[in-house]
Formats: C-alpha cells, structure tokens, sequence
C-alpha cells in the first residue's frame, strides 16, 4: 500500500538527503592518495647545493687567512714606539667578520631556498590531510604531512606569475611551488591545497 505524504513535508525531506549525500561524498571524495603537483628539478638543486657549500668554503678560508695573517709591526723609531699599527688589526678583523658573514648567507639562503622549493604535493585518501615534499640541501628531498585546514595558498594560480606562495601553520617563510610544474587536477588542487585559509 503506497503512502503518500504532503508536498510540504517531501521537499525538507529530500533536502536533508542530499545535504547528507553531498557530506558523505565530500568525505569519502578522494578514495587514495592524489598526486596535486609535482616539479622535478633534483639536478638543479644538486648544482646548488654544491655552489653554496663551495662558496661557504671559500668565504671561510678568506676569513681565516686573514685572520691568521701576521700583524704588521711599526718600526722602533716610530713615535708609538713598535706596537702593532691598530688598523692593520682592525681591517683584518673587518674582513674576516665580512668574509665569514658572505660564507653564512650564502649557504642560508641556499639551504632556505632547498628546503621551501616544493617538489611534489599529495593529497591523502580522505581529503583531510596533504603531504608536501620539498627538496632539500643537494636535492635528497625530505617530505612531511599537515591537516589540509593548515595549509593556506596565498595567491590564485592565475594571479602569479613564477611562484605560488604556500603557507603552512606553525612553520615560518612561504614553501613555493613553481607554476613551471605539473598541475594533474587543477581543480581539485584549487578546491583543496589552492584555496586560502586564515591561519
């Protein structure tokens, strides 16, 4: 015997049902692990990796040979009577605090650069979570998984023209993602890592 129930009463029903759907679905939207975007540049950051570890090398040594050079001594008729000449001293400590400074900001920069230039993006099964892998002094790559909610993208793919500035919370500087990479699913990617957040 078929029951029929009131116009009124069948549209709130039917609504509650789709809402239900529609939250199971966004749920379980993402069956396995989505690859979002992925930037192969191991070799680049191999090169850069060996620049900056040269640079640290050389700067140091200027540092230390003008550290360990021999003070300059003023002859005895001089009216100080043979101390060391204080400038000759001051302008080597100066250049081997300038040397061994240029060595650290080198290497910094290289390493901060390796280690927020992101290789590959994951979406996890579920949707709730993301791994970002970045690659590392040398290029050997170190990875690490966040909630998504703690991932916020701070401009739209289209806006930028180079680099996509990522923000992840409790993590200081921007992770970049160079729009030279491979995007497979622009717009789950848009809908999920890509969409800002306030963090």
């Amino acid at each position: 015997m078929a029951v029929f129930l009131p116009q009124r009463w069948v549209r709130p029903l039917v609504a509650v049902l789709r809402s239900q759907n529609v939250h199971r679905s966004l749920q379980n939207g993402v069956p396995r692990d989505v690859l979002l975007f992925q930037h192969e540049r191991g070799r680049f950051f191999a090169i850069l990796g060996l620049f900056c570890a040269g640079q640290g090398i050389f700067w140091t040594s200027l540092a230390v040979a003008a550290l360990s050079r021999p003070p300059i001594r003023v002859p005895a008729e001089a009216p100080n009577g043979g101390s060391l000449d204080l400038r000759s001293a001051l302008w080597r400590y100066g250049l081997a605090v300038g040397c061994g400074t240029m060595g650290v900001l080198v290497l910094g920069a290289g390493l901060l650069y390796s280690l927020r230039s992101v290789r590959s993006v994951v979406l996890l099964a579920g949707g709730q979570r993301v791994t970002l892998t970045t690659y590392a002094p040398f290029g050997l790559g170190t990875s690490f998984t966040v909630p998504l909610t703690q991932v916020s993208c701070m401009a739209h793919r289209g806006e930028v023209p180079a680099m996509l500035p990522l923000k992840v919370k409790g993590r200081r500087f921007y992770f970049l993602l160079d729009k030279a990479g491979h995007f497979p699913n622009t717009q789950l990617f848009d809908n999920t890592v890509g969409a800002y957040r306030s963090l």
